[in-house]
Protein backbone atom coordinates (compact mmCIF):
# COMPACT_ATOMS: atom_id res chain seq x y z
CA UNK A 1 0.00 0.00 0.00
CA UNK A 2 1.77 3.35 -1.03
CA UNK A 3 2.29 5.56 1.93
CA UNK A 4 1.15 9.23 1.50
CA UNK A 5 3.75 11.84 1.12
CA UNK A 6 3.78 14.23 3.89
CA UNK A 7 4.06 17.61 2.57
CA UNK A 8 5.81 20.43 4.07
CA UNK A 9 3.34 22.98 5.40
CA UNK A 10 3.90 26.38 4.05
CA UNK A 11 3.57 29.51 5.61
CA UNK A 12 0.86 31.76 3.41
CA UNK A 13 3.13 34.45 1.51
CA UNK A 14 2.20 38.29 2.66
CA UNK A 15 1.91 40.27 -0.08
CA UNK A 16 4.66 42.96 -0.73
CA UNK A 17 2.35 45.97 -0.72
CA UNK A 18 0.87 44.81 3.12
CA UNK A 19 4.75 44.86 3.73
CA UNK A 20 4.99 48.36 2.42
CA UNK A 21 1.62 49.83 4.73
CA UNK A 22 3.04 47.89 7.99
CA UNK A 23 6.10 49.56 7.60
CA UNK A 24 5.17 53.05 6.67
CA UNK A 25 1.86 52.97 9.22
CA UNK A 26 4.79 52.11 12.04
CA UNK A 27 7.58 54.93 10.39
CA UNK A 28 4.45 57.20 11.06
CA UNK A 29 3.24 56.14 14.01
CA UNK A 30 5.99 56.34 15.84
CA UNK A 31 7.09 60.14 13.56
CA UNK A 32 4.27 61.51 14.87
CA UNK A 33 4.89 60.61 18.57
CA UNK A 34 8.19 61.92 18.29
CA UNK A 35 6.92 65.19 16.78
CA UNK A 36 4.28 65.87 19.61
CA UNK A 37 6.76 64.94 22.03
CA UNK A 38 8.90 68.22 20.45
CA UNK A 39 5.40 70.00 20.48
CA UNK A 40 4.91 69.41 24.37
CA UNK A 41 9.00 70.68 24.34
CA UNK A 42 8.58 73.90 23.06
CA UNK A 43 5.12 74.70 24.31
CA UNK A 44 7.38 74.19 27.96
CA UNK A 45 9.94 76.08 26.35
CA UNK A 46 7.56 79.08 25.08
CA UNK A 47 6.87 80.00 29.04
CA UNK A 48 8.84 81.13 32.02
CA UNK A 49 9.69 78.90 34.55
CA UNK A 50 10.76 80.21 38.40
CA UNK A 51 13.70 78.99 40.43
CA UNK A 52 13.37 79.62 43.36
CA UNK A 53 11.76 82.66 45.08
CA UNK A 54 9.62 84.29 42.95
CA UNK A 55 10.64 87.71 42.34
CA UNK A 56 7.96 90.38 41.52
CA UNK A 57 9.05 92.70 38.47
CA UNK A 58 7.50 95.91 38.02
CA UNK A 59 8.65 96.78 34.46
CA UNK A 60 7.46 95.27 30.84
CA UNK A 61 9.77 96.40 28.24
CA UNK A 62 12.37 98.63 28.43
CA UNK A 63 10.67 102.05 27.99
CA UNK A 64 8.48 103.72 31.17
CA UNK A 65 8.02 107.44 31.92
CA UNK A 66 7.30 108.90 35.54
CA UNK A 67 3.81 110.74 35.76
CA UNK A 68 4.51 113.77 38.05
CA UNK A 69 1.84 115.96 38.43
CA UNK A 70 2.96 119.28 40.35
CA UNK A 71 1.15 121.17 38.39
CA UNK A 72 -2.55 123.27 38.21
CA UNK A 73 -3.31 122.89 34.24
CA UNK A 74 -1.97 119.49 33.18
CA UNK A 75 -5.16 117.16 32.10
CA UNK A 76 -7.14 114.64 34.70
CA UNK A 77 -6.23 111.39 35.13
CA UNK A 78 -8.55 110.13 32.62
CA UNK A 79 -7.18 112.19 30.16
CA UNK A 80 -3.60 110.66 30.69
CA UNK A 81 -4.44 107.40 30.13
CA UNK A 82 -5.80 107.66 27.07
CA UNK A 83 -2.86 110.18 26.07
CA UNK A 84 -0.43 106.98 27.26
CA UNK A 85 -2.51 104.45 25.53
CA UNK A 86 -1.87 106.05 22.54
CA UNK A 87 1.74 106.67 23.04
CA UNK A 88 1.87 102.41 23.64
CA UNK A 89 3.93 103.81 27.07
CA UNK A 90 2.75 100.49 29.63
CA UNK A 91 5.65 101.37 32.14
CA UNK A 92 3.96 104.58 34.20
CA UNK A 93 5.38 105.75 37.69
CA UNK A 94 3.97 108.45 39.88
CA UNK A 95 5.56 109.93 43.34
CA UNK A 96 2.67 109.14 45.61
CA UNK A 97 -0.69 107.12 45.68
CA UNK A 98 -3.27 109.47 44.71
CA UNK A 99 -6.77 107.88 44.63
CA UNK A 100 -7.50 109.58 41.53
CA UNK A 101 -4.60 108.31 39.39
CA UNK A 102 -5.43 104.71 41.18
CA UNK A 103 -8.84 104.68 40.07
CA UNK A 104 -8.46 105.87 36.93
CA UNK A 105 -5.75 103.45 35.67
CA UNK A 106 -8.81 100.80 36.11
CA UNK A 107 -8.38 98.17 34.00
CA UNK A 108 -6.04 100.55 31.69
CA UNK A 109 -3.47 97.43 31.16
CA UNK A 110 -1.01 100.22 32.20
CA UNK A 111 1.35 98.74 35.04
CA UNK A 112 1.86 101.84 37.90
CA UNK A 113 4.67 101.92 40.30
CA UNK A 114 3.77 104.22 42.99
CA UNK A 115 5.45 105.67 46.21
CA UNK A 116 5.72 106.57 49.59
CA UNK A 117 7.05 109.95 49.67
CA UNK A 118 9.98 111.12 51.40
CA UNK A 119 7.36 112.71 53.66
CA UNK A 120 6.14 109.58 55.17
CA UNK A 121 9.27 107.59 55.30
CA UNK A 122 9.82 107.94 59.10
CA UNK A 123 5.69 107.20 59.93
CA UNK A 124 6.13 103.73 57.67
CA UNK A 125 9.37 102.66 59.47
CA UNK A 126 8.35 103.86 62.60
CA UNK A 127 6.47 100.45 62.94
CA UNK A 128 5.23 97.08 60.43
CA UNK A 129 1.29 98.14 61.53
CA UNK A 130 1.58 101.48 59.82
CA UNK A 131 3.17 99.80 56.82
CA UNK A 132 -0.03 97.66 56.61
CA UNK A 133 -2.50 100.46 57.05
CA UNK A 134 -0.89 102.54 54.32
CA UNK A 135 -0.93 99.23 51.67
CA UNK A 136 -4.42 98.25 53.26
CA UNK A 137 -5.76 102.00 52.33
CA UNK A 138 -3.28 102.79 48.78
CA UNK A 139 -2.84 98.99 47.25
CA UNK A 140 -5.28 96.38 48.18
CA UNK A 141 -8.59 98.24 47.09
CA UNK A 142 -7.48 98.76 43.79
CA UNK A 143 -6.35 95.74 43.53
CA UNK A 144 -6.52 93.52 40.89
CA UNK A 145 -8.26 95.82 38.28
CA UNK A 146 -5.20 98.25 38.93
CA UNK A 147 -2.39 97.00 38.00
CA UNK A 148 0.32 98.28 41.13
CA UNK A 149 3.68 96.79 40.08
CA UNK A 150 5.79 98.32 41.94
CA UNK A 151 6.20 100.58 45.52
CA UNK A 152 9.07 103.23 45.96
CA UNK A 153 9.92 103.92 49.01
CA UNK A 154 11.99 107.88 49.43
CA UNK A 155 13.30 108.89 46.22
CA UNK A 156 16.35 110.20 46.43
CA UNK A 157 16.85 110.16 50.52
CA UNK A 158 20.63 108.64 50.56
CA UNK A 159 22.92 111.77 50.13
CA UNK A 160 20.93 114.11 50.35
CA UNK A 161 22.24 115.60 53.61
CA UNK A 162 19.05 114.22 56.24
CA UNK A 163 20.52 111.77 57.97
CA UNK A 164 16.99 111.39 60.13
CA UNK A 165 15.61 110.48 56.47
CA UNK A 166 18.69 108.32 56.07
CA UNK A 167 18.74 105.87 59.23
CA UNK A 168 14.79 105.36 58.42
CA UNK A 169 15.24 104.36 54.99
CA UNK A 170 15.86 100.73 55.50
CA UNK A 171 13.23 100.56 58.47
CA UNK A 172 10.55 101.25 55.89
CA UNK A 173 11.70 99.52 53.14
CA UNK A 174 11.35 96.34 55.32
CA UNK A 175 8.45 97.23 56.57
CA UNK A 176 6.66 97.72 53.34
CA UNK A 177 7.81 94.37 52.09
CA UNK A 178 6.97 92.71 54.93
CA UNK A 179 3.33 94.17 55.01
CA UNK A 180 3.26 92.73 51.21
CA UNK A 181 4.39 89.43 52.38
CA UNK A 182 1.59 89.20 54.90
CA UNK A 183 -1.15 90.15 52.27
CA UNK A 184 0.43 87.60 49.75
CA UNK A 185 1.56 90.08 47.42
CA UNK A 186 5.25 90.29 47.59
CA UNK A 187 5.42 88.42 44.71
CA UNK A 188 3.10 90.63 42.76
CA UNK A 189 4.54 94.08 43.78
CA UNK A 190 8.35 94.93 43.36
CA UNK A 191 9.89 97.34 46.25
CA UNK A 192 12.60 99.81 46.25
CA UNK A 193 13.84 102.83 46.31
CA UNK A 194 15.29 105.14 43.86
CA UNK A 195 18.58 107.26 44.20
CA UNK A 196 20.68 110.17 42.98
CA UNK A 197 24.39 110.55 41.95
CA UNK A 198 25.22 112.45 45.11
CA UNK A 199 25.49 108.64 46.27
CA UNK A 200 28.16 107.71 44.03
CA UNK A 201 31.75 109.14 45.73
CA UNK A 202 33.23 109.19 41.84
CA UNK A 203 31.99 108.39 38.26
CA UNK A 204 34.62 108.84 36.11
CA UNK A 205 35.36 106.63 34.56
CA UNK A 206 32.59 104.04 34.98
CA UNK A 207 35.16 101.51 36.46
CA UNK A 208 36.31 104.04 39.18
CA UNK A 209 32.94 104.32 40.59
CA UNK A 210 32.12 103.72 44.15
CA UNK A 211 29.76 104.71 46.65
CA UNK A 212 30.56 107.97 48.80
CA UNK A 213 31.61 106.63 52.79
CA UNK A 214 28.83 108.82 54.53
CA UNK A 215 26.63 106.80 52.31
CA UNK A 216 28.00 103.59 52.54
CA UNK A 217 27.16 103.13 56.42
CA UNK A 218 22.80 103.54 54.99
CA UNK A 219 23.27 101.98 51.44
CA UNK A 220 24.95 98.45 52.70
CA UNK A 221 22.63 97.19 54.55
CA UNK A 222 19.74 98.25 51.88
CA UNK A 223 21.45 96.75 49.79
CA UNK A 224 21.79 93.32 51.21
CA UNK A 225 18.30 93.36 52.01
CA UNK A 226 17.34 94.23 48.34
CA UNK A 227 19.70 91.45 47.18
CA UNK A 228 17.83 89.00 49.38
CA UNK A 229 14.45 90.03 47.64
CA UNK A 230 15.31 90.29 44.23
CA UNK A 231 15.28 94.21 44.14
CA UNK A 232 16.89 95.40 41.66
CA UNK A 233 18.79 99.41 42.47
CA UNK A 234 16.76 102.11 41.07
CA UNK A 235 19.39 105.10 39.68
CA UNK A 236 18.14 108.71 38.51
CA UNK A 237 20.96 109.32 35.51
CA UNK A 238 20.75 112.84 33.92
CA UNK A 239 23.47 113.64 30.98
CA UNK A 240 22.06 116.81 31.09
CA UNK A 241 22.78 117.80 34.69
CA UNK A 242 26.15 116.86 34.05
CA UNK A 243 26.32 118.71 31.20
CA UNK A 244 25.39 122.01 32.40
CA UNK A 245 27.59 121.69 35.76
CA UNK A 246 30.97 121.38 32.90
CA UNK A 247 29.89 122.12 29.69
CA UNK A 248 33.29 123.17 28.81
CA UNK A 249 34.98 120.16 29.53
CA UNK A 250 31.90 118.25 28.39
CA UNK A 251 30.96 117.36 24.77
CA UNK A 252 27.32 117.89 23.98
CA UNK A 253 27.46 115.54 21.44
CA UNK A 254 28.68 113.07 24.18
CA UNK A 255 25.36 113.77 26.22
CA UNK A 256 23.18 113.56 23.08
CA UNK A 257 23.87 110.26 21.82
CA UNK A 258 25.47 111.90 19.02
CA UNK A 259 28.32 111.49 17.11
CA UNK A 260 31.82 111.94 19.04
CA UNK A 261 35.04 110.80 19.93
CA UNK A 262 33.51 109.11 23.02
CA UNK A 263 36.18 108.00 25.93
CA UNK A 264 38.26 104.82 26.83
CA UNK A 265 37.93 102.93 30.29
CA UNK A 266 41.40 101.51 30.08
CA UNK A 267 40.58 99.77 33.57
CA UNK A 268 37.57 97.35 31.77
CA UNK A 269 39.33 97.93 27.86
CA UNK A 270 35.84 99.84 27.17
CA UNK A 271 34.96 102.26 24.82
CA UNK A 272 31.31 104.60 25.90
CA UNK A 273 30.06 106.83 22.62
CA UNK A 274 27.47 107.90 24.96
CA UNK A 275 27.35 109.66 28.66
CA UNK A 276 24.22 108.15 29.85
CA UNK A 277 25.75 104.34 29.01
CA UNK A 278 28.27 105.19 31.12
CA UNK A 279 26.98 106.62 34.16
CA UNK A 280 24.50 103.16 34.28
CA UNK A 281 27.66 101.86 34.15
CA UNK A 282 29.41 103.49 36.94
CA UNK A 283 26.23 102.73 38.94
CA UNK A 284 26.98 98.85 38.36
CA UNK A 285 30.49 99.35 39.17
CA UNK A 286 29.97 101.07 42.83
CA UNK A 287 27.99 97.54 42.81
CA UNK A 288 30.21 95.21 42.32
CA UNK A 289 32.45 97.01 44.35
CA UNK A 290 30.45 96.85 47.22
CA UNK A 291 29.54 93.29 46.47
CA UNK A 292 26.98 93.17 44.63
CA UNK A 293 27.79 92.49 41.52
CA UNK A 294 24.47 90.58 40.14
CA UNK A 295 22.00 93.18 41.13
CA UNK A 296 20.67 94.85 38.31
CA UNK A 297 20.20 98.71 37.49
CA UNK A 298 16.82 100.46 36.63
CA UNK A 299 16.99 103.73 35.42
CA UNK A 300 14.66 105.73 37.26
CA UNK A 301 14.76 108.89 35.88
CA UNK A 302 16.24 110.82 32.58
CA UNK A 303 15.82 113.19 30.65
CA UNK A 304 16.67 116.56 29.16
CA UNK A 305 14.97 120.49 29.67
CA UNK A 306 13.07 121.92 26.57
CA UNK A 307 13.93 125.23 28.38
CA UNK A 308 16.25 126.54 31.92
CA UNK A 309 17.55 130.04 33.14
CA UNK A 310 20.41 131.29 31.26
CA UNK A 311 22.71 129.66 33.32
CA UNK A 312 21.84 126.62 32.38
CA UNK A 313 23.90 125.13 29.09
CA UNK A 314 22.16 123.25 27.15
CA UNK A 315 18.61 123.88 28.14
CA UNK A 316 16.98 124.07 24.58
CA UNK A 317 14.09 122.42 22.69
CA UNK A 318 16.40 121.36 20.07
CA UNK A 319 18.58 119.35 22.54
CA UNK A 320 15.67 117.69 24.68
CA UNK A 321 14.28 116.42 20.98
CA UNK A 322 17.14 114.99 20.65
CA UNK A 323 18.22 113.14 23.70
CA UNK A 324 14.84 111.96 23.78
CA UNK A 325 14.55 110.79 20.68
CA UNK A 326 18.16 108.98 20.70
CA UNK A 327 17.75 107.67 23.75
CA UNK A 328 14.13 106.14 22.93
CA UNK A 329 15.97 104.39 19.89
CA UNK A 330 18.96 103.27 22.09
CA UNK A 331 16.04 101.40 24.85
CA UNK A 332 14.11 99.91 22.08
CA UNK A 333 17.76 98.00 20.78
CA UNK A 334 16.46 96.35 24.28
CA UNK A 335 20.36 95.50 24.77
CA UNK A 336 22.80 95.77 27.81
CA UNK A 337 25.96 98.62 28.61
CA UNK A 338 29.07 97.51 27.79
CA UNK A 339 30.44 96.46 30.98
CA UNK A 340 26.43 94.17 31.28
CA UNK A 341 25.98 93.20 27.73
CA UNK A 342 23.10 90.65 29.21
CA UNK A 343 21.25 92.82 31.12
CA UNK A 344 18.52 94.32 29.09
CA UNK A 345 18.59 98.25 30.10
CA UNK A 346 15.29 100.18 31.41
CA UNK A 347 14.59 103.62 32.20
CA UNK A 348 11.73 106.11 33.36
CA UNK A 349 11.90 109.18 31.38
CA UNK A 350 11.53 112.50 33.10
CA UNK A 351 8.81 113.76 32.77
CA UNK A 352 5.20 113.23 30.66
CA UNK A 353 3.98 116.73 31.13
CA UNK A 354 5.73 120.29 31.85
CA UNK A 355 5.13 120.77 35.22
CA UNK A 356 4.40 124.86 36.10
CA UNK A 357 4.45 124.74 40.06
CA UNK A 358 8.13 122.56 40.29
CA UNK A 359 10.04 125.01 42.78
CA UNK A 360 14.27 125.47 41.73
CA UNK A 361 15.69 126.41 38.23
CA UNK A 362 13.30 127.50 35.68
CA UNK A 363 14.47 123.79 33.84
CA UNK A 364 12.70 121.89 36.39
CA UNK A 365 9.94 123.20 34.71
CA UNK A 366 9.91 121.89 31.13
CA UNK A 367 11.19 118.66 31.61
CA UNK A 368 8.13 117.28 29.91
CA UNK A 369 7.58 115.04 26.59
CA UNK A 370 4.40 116.97 26.62
CA UNK A 371 2.82 120.36 27.41
CA UNK A 372 -0.25 120.77 29.73
CA UNK A 373 -2.55 121.02 27.36
CA UNK A 374 -1.39 116.91 26.12
CA UNK A 375 0.04 118.43 22.98
CA UNK A 376 3.47 117.26 22.08
CA UNK A 377 6.47 119.63 23.59
CA UNK A 378 8.61 118.06 20.56
CA UNK A 379 8.40 115.81 17.69
CA UNK A 380 9.70 112.16 18.98
CA UNK A 381 7.07 110.00 17.44
CA UNK A 382 3.88 111.00 19.87
CA UNK A 383 0.59 111.83 18.97
CA UNK A 384 -0.72 114.21 21.76
CA UNK A 385 -4.14 115.03 23.31
CA UNK A 386 -4.48 117.50 20.60
CA UNK A 387 -2.25 119.18 17.54
CA UNK A 388 0.82 120.25 18.20
CA UNK A 389 3.12 123.24 16.47
CA UNK A 390 5.70 120.90 16.96
CA UNK A 391 4.35 118.60 14.20
CA UNK A 392 2.59 115.35 14.07
CA UNK A 393 4.05 111.72 15.13
CA UNK A 394 6.04 110.08 12.40
CA UNK A 395 7.80 107.44 14.65
CA UNK A 396 5.74 104.96 16.77
CA UNK A 397 6.34 102.46 18.91
CA UNK A 398 4.81 99.68 16.82
CA UNK A 399 7.61 100.46 14.01
CA UNK A 400 10.46 100.45 16.72
CA UNK A 401 9.12 96.75 17.61
CA UNK A 402 7.99 97.32 21.24
CA UNK A 403 6.36 94.35 22.46
CA UNK A 404 5.74 92.77 26.01
CA UNK A 405 7.32 89.43 26.92
CA UNK A 406 4.72 87.59 26.55
CA UNK A 407 3.75 88.39 23.17
CA UNK A 408 7.27 86.91 22.62
CA UNK A 409 6.28 83.57 24.23
CA UNK A 410 3.11 83.65 22.09
CA UNK A 411 5.26 84.24 19.23
CA UNK A 412 7.46 80.99 20.62
CA UNK A 413 4.78 79.01 19.96
CA UNK A 414 2.90 79.76 17.29
CA UNK A 415 6.25 79.23 15.27
CA UNK A 416 7.04 75.75 16.85
CA UNK A 417 3.22 75.25 15.70
CA UNK A 418 3.72 75.81 12.13
CA UNK A 419 6.78 74.36 12.05
CA UNK A 420 5.87 71.52 13.35
CA UNK A 421 2.68 71.49 11.01
CA UNK A 422 5.10 72.07 7.85
CA UNK A 423 6.70 68.74 8.52
CA UNK A 424 2.93 66.68 9.33
CA UNK A 425 2.18 68.04 5.88
CA UNK A 426 5.20 66.66 4.22
CA UNK A 427 5.22 63.11 6.16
Amino acid sequence: MAKKRKTKRQTPSVPVSLLSFHFNYCQTFMMTRLLLLLLFYCCLLSFPFHHGPVIAEAFTGTYGINYGRIADNIPPPESVVTLLKAAKIKNVKIYDSDHSVLTAFKDSGLELTIAIPNENVKDISASETRAMDWLKENVQPFLPNTKIRGITVGNEILGGGDQGLSEALLGAIKNVYNSLKTLQLEDQILVTSPHSQAVFGNSYPPSSCTFSENVMVYMKPILEFFSSIGSPFYVNVYPFIAYKSDPEHIDVNYALFKSNPGIYDAKTNLHYDNMFEAQVDAAYAALEAAGYSDMEVVVSETGWASAGDASEAGASVENARTYNFNLKKRLFKRKGTPLRPKKVLKAYIFALFNENLKWGPLSEKHYGLFNADGSISYNIGFTGLRPSSAGSSFLSFKDIGAEGRSMAYVKTLVSCIALLSAVFLTT
